[in-house]
């Protein structure tokens, strides 16, 4: 999982990748910090998709780009439209789940 540092290497990274997910935490979030190493490790079942981890204290003007209200934040974008989104408490297994249908759906 690469960690980018602006709206515009965010945005890049979802217009050239079919399939990409952003998570969105912040240093001081004991649920952020428990959460990614289980994305990270989902994410090897999907080599197909791009990962981005953004620090929301880094880049405050995120929450307004995205309407972000709490961290963590799981977005998954196809073809650069926003397909998934995940707050707070994310389901790992309910994420799995839909990351299988749409990285089924590309193939």
């Amino acid at each position: 999982m690469n960690s980018v540092h602006s709206l515009e290497e965010i945005q890049t990274t979802i217009n050239e990748s079919k399939l990409t997910l952003l998570y969105i935490s912040r240093p001081d979030c004991s649920v952020c910090r428990g959460l990614l190493p289980q994305v990270k490790e989902l994410l090897y079942e999907f080599p197909s998709v791009v990962s981005i981890h953004v620090d929301a204290d880094e880049i405050p003007e995120i929450a307004g780009e995205y309407s972000i209200f709490t961290v963590p934040v799981v977005l998954v974008f196809v073809e650069g439209k926003e397909m998934i989104r995940k707050a707070r408490f994310v389901p790992i297994g309910e994420l799995r789940k839909q990351l299988e249908k749409v990285a089924e759906f590309m193939q």
